[in-house]
């Protein structure tokens, strides 16, 4: 019989982090950018949103990224996300989620011991990084090594489905040594099957944009205002419905 996984919802405000407590989400990832993978929330959003996660009855792992693009970071971008670790965890996240890759792109083993030790014993989670090392399997076995809790994975593909076969395999290298979480795509349309890899926890984003109208461009990846994302609360919903929760 296939468990249940966890649900974990990535969010960029303290709404979100209240609908994700609403629908019985374990955690969520709480980042901003959303659109660029996630980037670092400001100190602001980090602080209400843990305020709203104690009232929600949800954990915060705050993702821990300080700029878009690879994960082989300068030295000095390590160390600014050392300091943005510290903080999210003084500050009451249940955990962090971080990644980096050396120039080989293989995981940064040294700068990850870095940041695993910046959390202090909380729960650390390694990224997608994984999905763009050249070997998620040998990936997973030093994530392993660094006692990392656990790791989000499409299974090396855009979306978590096209990566399903890698997930299956993830999950039978972890064996229980580390939790397994299918994220990138994730839907009510394929979360029962995602589910059914043996995978520990689904992560998913439910949301929806807001759009806005203005004759004025305010970006290079934009025309005039442009839009803006949310969590929708229906959408997280759907998500638990085809789970059968």
């Amino acid at each position: 019989m296939t468990r249940t996984p966890a649900l974990e919802i990535a969010v960029q405000d303290p709404a979100g982090v209240r609908i994700a407590g609403e629908v019985g989400a374990a955690r969520v990832e709480l980042a901003t950018a959303l659109a660029l993978g996630g980037l670092t929330p400001s100190p602001a959003t980090l602080e209400l949103s843990v305020e709203a996660a104690r009232e929600a009855d949800v954990e915060v792992h705050v993702l821990v990224r300080p700029r878009g693009g690879d994960f082989h970071y300068t030295d000095e971008e390590i160390a600014i996300c050392e300091h943005d670790v510290r903080r999210a965890i003084e500050v009451g996240a249940e955990g962090v989620v971080i990644g980096a890759l050396d120039a080989r792109g293989v995981l940064d083993v040294d700068a990850m011991a870095r940041l695993r030790d910046a959390a202090g014993g909380a729960s650390v989670t390694l990224h997608r990084a994984i999905d763009v090392s050249p070997d998620p399997l040998a990936t997973l076995d030093a994530a392993i090594a660094l006692g990392l809790r656990r790791v989000l994975t499409s299974g090396g593909a855009s979306a978590a489905i096209d990566g399903i076969d890698t997930l299956r395999a993830l999950v039978a290298r972890a064996d229980g040594r580390i939790q397994i979480m299918a994220g990138s795509g994730v839907g009510a349309a394929n979360a029962a099957e995602l589910a059914g890899t043996g995978v520990d926890a689904l992560h998913f984003s439910a949301k929806r944009t807001v759009t806005a109208e203005g004759g004025v461009r305010m970006g290079s990846a934009s025309d005039g205002v442009g839009g803006y994302e949310v969590t929708d609360r229906d959408t997280a919903l759907a998500v638990r419905a085809a789970l059968g929760l």
